[in-house]
């Protein structure tokens, strides 16, 4: 067998088949039996092995929840058989740091950790951290295998290493949601940017070729491009000014820069596995690194990862296959650098929201209102993973399973009307809105220079909210950012005060900050306690 099959593993239940395969002599002919536990034969395939890969391959008929079973590979006179095998959904977990946080990490570690007992069913795999210039076929390394989860020897084994704490709090609460068996795959490696993690197909889609590695970060101006954006959302910064932070950009890119070395080393080698899902938790090192090419970046890499596993498991892994992330939570309390507000905008492809039209099939959980300032791990590493694992389990339960009763993201406006007379704007929310904190600096807005008496944005075709103008630095008066102080919260309408600016209002921001609001205290929710998510 493969790598990554062993005893203990979760494969995919039905509707989708799942894909066995392993190493053998070529040509020769590989007997895979899967068997009940009284020894009961349920299947037999078999498969060729083939010429120079010297791998075979094969899917198994799409099976119930549940186990345990035996699955045995037969060559001539050699077998193999793995014991305690389940059937249930398999979900990747990848990402940096924020994803490879372990459950000893996180608040409440002890509580947490006591309680794995109660999930013998929710099954756990760790791929190591490896980088490979060349696509490999095989995992080089495993780090965890396939493993029963029990409290220090895995899912505490240490600090950033294994077993995922976002990945276990989600696939403990998918198993207390759905009731059958969860098999959880890590493949995580702190500080890396998402172009370490594309395929080379990817990349070129978004015009990102040339080497990273080579010169380190700062000297390397890899030649950005839009990815047929509106000219407006494509922002184009120098490389070097988006790394002047405060803090050395190197610390945050610690891991792997050079493009598409983690996609070859522990992406591609997963691709034949048939997948129920991918949870994503990553950016922050991109909030220093090709900042605005995100926005591009992102949504190639979740197309080409599904045409990829949909291709490698010879269909059975779904063409749109359910995506979910993290939006980035907060790092430096009183930061002017708006990199984390830019990154977060363009995780949603610069539309605010998501599912829509250039990410369908994905849900985010909303993260910037659970800083975590005094962390032992650092600011950029909240230990609330319990809030962002829930957040992450609404949106899985109605996009990937399709529960249409669960709301999933916080309130969105929907429309503002401007009353210039009155200096006051109306925004409009698309759900009921709880007002957690009066913030005057929660709202910006962009003033011009003229004035019309009203104008009224309606929401466009995709969901997301942008400004009717684009102002340009270029003119005479560069427009800026003004406070737009809340008036009034409304059960569906939030009313802001222009006091600052009697002048035309090109545009309207929210929480557009690295840090935009104490601990679950950002200004709007939703009855169901999610935050309503920053906009542009």
């Amino acid at each position: 067998f493969a790598s990554y099959y062993g005893d203990h593993m979760v494969l995919q239940k039905k509707p989708s088949g799942a894909v066995v395969w392993g190493h053998g002599q070529p040509r020769a002919m590989v007997t895979v039996t899967l068997s009940g536990d009284g020894g009961l034969i349920i299947m037999k395939k078999r498969a060729q092995v083939k010429g120079p890969s010297g791998t075979w391959t094969t899917v198994l008929e799409p099976m119930d929840g549940g186990g345990p079973y035996a699955l045995t590979a037969e060559e001539g006179l050699e077998n193999v058989t793995l014991r305690d095998i389940y059937f249930g959904d398999v979900w990747l977990c990848s990402g940096q740091s924020n994803m490879a946080m372990t459950v000893l990490q996180v608040a409440n570690a002890s509580q947490e950790l006591a309680a794995a007992t109660r999930y013998p069913h929710v099954r756990i795999f760790a791929a190591a951290p490896a980088h490979s210039d060349v696509e490999l076929e095989d995992l080089q390394q495993i780090d965890l295998p396939w493993s029963i989860p029990t409290a220090a020897e895995n899912l505490g084994h240490g600090n950033f290493t294994y077993f995922s704490a976002v990945c276990w709090l989600l696939g403990r609460s998918l198993y207390e949601a759905l009731g059958s068996p969860i098999g959880l795959v890590e493949v995580a490696w702190g500080g890396t940017p998402i172009e370490a993690w594309s395929s080379r197909r990817a990349l070129q889609a978004c015009g990102l070729l040339e080497d990273v590695g080579r010169e380190g970060p700062q000297s390397s101006l890899w030649h950005g491009a839009c990815c047929n954006l509106k000219p407006s959302l494509c922002f184009a910064p120098p490389l070097s000014l988006a790394l002047s932070s405060s803090t050395s950009p190197h610390q945050h890119l610690s891991g792997p820069q050079k493009p598409s070395v983690l996609w070859n080393a522990m992406i591609h080698p997963l691709l034949n596995m048939t997948l129920r899902g991918v949870a994503w938790y990553q950016g922050e090192a991109n909030a220093f690194l090709h900042t605005d090419q995100y926005n591009c970046t992102f949504p190639a890499l979740i197309a080409d990862w599904r045409r990829a596993f949909h291709a490698g498991s010879a269909g059975q892994t779904e063409p749109l296959l359910p995506f979910g992330f993290v939006q980035l939570s907060t790092y430096r309390r009183q930061s002017a650098d708006d990199s984390f507000a830019r990154l977060r905008w363009h995780q949603t492809a610069d539309l605010g929201v998501v599912p829509n039209a250039r990410v369908p099939s994905t849900f985010m959980a909303v993260a910037m209102d659970l800083g975590d300032e005094h962390s032992p791990y650092g600011s950029i590493h909240p230990r609330d993973k319990q809030n962002v694992a829930h957040r992450l389990l609404l949106g899985a339960r109605a996009v990937a399973y399709g529960d249409k009763d669960v709301v999933f993201q916080g309130p969105y406006p929907t429309r503002a009307i401007l009353e210039v007379t009155r200096g006051l704007m109306n925004v409009t929310y698309s759900q009921e809105l709880i007002c957690r904190q009066r913030d005057a600096q929660a709202f910006e807005v962009r003033a011009g220079k003229s004035s019309p008496k009203s104008w009224e944005r309606e929401d466009n075709t995709d969901g997301g909210f942008s400004p009717p103008q684009v102002c340009c630095s270029s003119q005479a008066s560069p427009c800026r950012w003004l406070p737009a102080p809340v008036v009034a919260v409304g059960s569906h309408m939030v009313t802001l005060a222009l006091s600052g600016c009697g002048t035309l209002v090109l545009g309207l921001r929210y929480a557009w900050a690295e840090w935009p609001c104490e601990y679950q205290a950002c200004p709007l929710y939703n009855p169901q306690g999610l935050p309503a998510p920053p906009f542009l």
